[in-house]
């Protein structure tokens, strides 16, 4: 096929398809991928670059360890504690903000034994069914995106944090987690990486890690290779949906498909008058997290971590080295808080002999989608045939992916997923 006739082909699969993707970050790209397996025809906008919100800068661990939400007893407390802390873990930018604030009450009515247990259930089943998944479609897609079945570690400076940070482990070890807890002396023999004076570790050894940026790279080679177009730089303005399928107005020109897949992250509630959900105003809020990546230093962790007292996480890659995290409600601020980058390095320096590399490749920021249960939502728009939800995903983007992509793909063909969907529908924002 001539060239011509390439770009002829793909005109025409962008203003008609089968099932049109919206947002090009793991979610999105990972749910074409899944379509695209069924023999359905795809064609994915994303507003930007691919992978340009939370999937670029994120430390690419792989964690069912991770179930536990955020929402859990005591957190309230302590981000009252937090609020006057601008490098804190956890920040909530003192301002004007109804929506902000109605989030966050809904979110503290959550912090109790009961809703917490209710949301770690439904974390735990596409964790663990996106992390078996993922390993398939490493293997079976060919996806370069240093995949390593690696394990993560939580490690403690302080007895009583170390203590309090395995009050959540019977809970983790009914949801089939394996853990194995591991004295200070014993984890800094074992990995001279670390300073002296560690209370001890948590090691998670069936969580993994990849680089997350490369996996956006690798998804997206995939969804070509199977036939879906992607187009970047095309904003999505309008929906409507009619009986012959949904008519999309974007940035590009016009589109008709059958299905809309809209995975838009940390934007959902932007467009939410246009989906016609207009509890996604309410649902999520933009959750700011930073990092920092480096050439790799002499000695790194031998496995990923998280520093807990500071809550930093650790990667390392055969190609860099980054250090990650934080939790800022900000709003969609667009700045890259020095404050709370160098926040990164001081913790990491509490811990490790060389915290940072030799050279400094990027600082980043990304907007998390946070739902306020911290389950992510999942299936059709209330009311609005041929619309289908992926978002919410909060922390857990690159963990939930490719179950999310599989689960989107079986509620559009009609079968019955390899999870219950129920825990994620949307309408209970509705």
């Amino acid at each position: 096929m001539s060239s011509e006739s390439l770009q002829n082909a793909r005109a025409d699969a962008v203003r008609d398809t089968d099932i049109a993707v919206v947002g090009g970050g793991v979610i999105g790209l990972a749910s074409a991928l899944a379509l695209l397996n069924d023999g359905r025809r795809v064609c994915v906008l994303e507003a930007n670059t691919l992978g340009s919100g939370s999937s670029h800068g994120n430390c690419g661990t792989i964690t069912p360890s991770h179930a536990t939400p955020l929402a859990a007893p005591g957190v309230i407390a302590q981000a009252l504690r937090w609020m006057l802390t601008p490098d804190a873990p956890l920040y909530v930018h003192p301002r004007l903000d109804p929506r902000l604030w109605g989030w966050l009450l809904r979110f503290a009515l959550r912090c109790n034994a009961r809703d917490w247990r209710q949301s770690a259930l439904a974390k735990s089943a596409l964790l663990n069914d996106s992390r078996a998944r993922l390993q398939d479609w490493v293997r079976d897609y060919g996806l370069q995106c240093e995949f390593e079945q690696s394990g993560v570690d939580y490690v403690f400076r302080d007895e009583r944090t170390f203590a309090a940070g395995q009050i959540e482990l019977d809970l983790l070890r009914e949801l089939g987690i394996r853990i194995e807890l591991i004295d200070g002396r014993r984890y800094e023999a074992e990995d001279p990486a670390f300073k002296p004076g560690l209370a001890g570790a948590i090691r998670f050894d069936h969580d993994a890690v990849l680089r997350p940026d490369r996996y956006v790279d690798a998804l997206a080679q995939a969804v070509r290779a199977r036939g879906g177009v992607i187009v970047e730089g095309c904003r999505l303005q309008t929906l409507d949906t009619d009986g012959a399928g949904v008519a999309l107005g974007t940035s590009q020109g016009a589109l008709h498909a059958r299905e809309v897949v809209l995975a838009l992250g940390a934007w959902s509630p932007q467009l939410s008058d246009a989906i016609g959900l207009a509890g996604l105003k309410r649902a999520i809020q933009p959750g700011k997290g930073y990092s920092i990546t480096y050439d790799r230093p002499a000695r790194v962790p031998r496995r990923p971590v998280v520093l807990r007292e500071r809550k930093v996480c650790v990667t390392t890659w055969g190609s860099g080295y980054r250090l990650g995290s934080t939790m800022e409600f900000s709003g969609y601020d667009d700045s890259l808080n020095p404050r709370r980058l160098a926040a990164l390095e001081r913790g990491a320096a509490e811990y490790l002999h060389e915290p940072v590399g030799p050279v400094e490749r990027e600082r980043w920021y990304g907007w998390r989608p946070m739902s306020s249960d911290d389950i992510p939502l999942i299936g059709r728009v209330p009311g609005r045939d041929g619309l289908w939800l992926a978002t919410g995903h909060g922390m857990m983007g690159v963990s939930m992916s490719a179950g999310t992509g599989q689960l989107v793909a079986d509620l559009i063909g009609g079968r019955a997923p390899a999870i219950d969907p129920t825990p994620y529908r949307p309408e209970r924002f509705a």
